[in-house]
């Protein structure tokens, strides 16, 4: 569904991704794993739009989305968790899970609010309260709501957990899990090797800017050496 090939970008002249290939099939989940700084958002800005390539191809589900701006490659199908969360701080969550909802792809059950609430249950107090006085756990659930709302083809997490207490992790992993049983293809970046390792079919590692290497769940787990090299610090 997803194909990219030769993909490199950067910024201000500088660049960050070399000759990336990566693909995502339907139904798929693939994590995007490697150090702090070695380009991981960078290309997940770059599939989503925010960032124009410099050379390369991305295709997703047949079309050429290269170039594209974000809002047109939303369209498509694409649904972004970004970094950081970035929900309206003014808006309440029901204003913020109903700013870009959208079915354009005629889904057989697609996600609602009501869909939503019952994926994170804890939002539901929580309805008319800004964004601004979430807490992060709150914060990231909206933001997951709000891209399951867009009723993607593909739903990219960028550092899916950071900085969220033990408990707020667990149910984030635990509903991407029910997530991916629905059939929804993931593209995932996060430091929990272990939670990463139970959802995902295979792994991307980094380096650099460019893909090191890709294996599949078992190849991490029982690669000690191979997990210090790439995300050993």
């Amino acid at each position: 569904m997803l194909d990219i090939s030769g993909l490199s970008a950067g910024y201000d002249g500088s660049q960050v991704l070399f000759e990336v290939d990566l693909s995502i099939a339907r139904g798929e989940v693939v994590t995007l794993l490697g150090r702090n700084g070695m380009g991981k958002s960078t290309l997940i800005n770059t599939i989503a739009g925010i960032l124009r390539p410099s050379a390369g191809q991305i295709r997703f589900d047949g079309a050429v989305i290269k170039g594209l701006p974000s809002y047109r490659v939303a369209r498509h199908g694409i649904g972004l968790v970004p970094e950081g969360r970035q929900v309206f701080p003014n808006l309440t969550v029901r204003e913020n899970l109903c700013a870009t909802a959208a079915d354009r792809f005629g889904q057989t059950k697609p996600w609602t609010i009501e869909a939503v609430l019952e994926l994170f249950p804890g939002l539901s107090p929580r309805l008319e309260s800004p964004g601004r006085l979430l807490s992060g756990g709150e914060q990231q659930m909206v933001a997951i709501g709000r891209a399951l709302l867009t009723n993607p083809k593909l739903l990219i997490l960028d550092e899916a957990t950071e900085g969220l207490a033990p408990l707020v992790r667990e149910e984030i992993w635990r509903c991407i899990e029910r997530v991916k049983a629905m059939g929804q293809a993931i593209l995932i970046t996060d430091k929990n090797v272990k939670a990463l390792s139970r959802i995902a079919d295979r792994h991307y590692f980094l380096e650099k800017g460019r893909i090191a290497l890709c294996c599949g769940s078992g190849a991490l787990l029982d690669n000690p050496e191979l997990r210090q090299r790439y995300l050993g610090v």
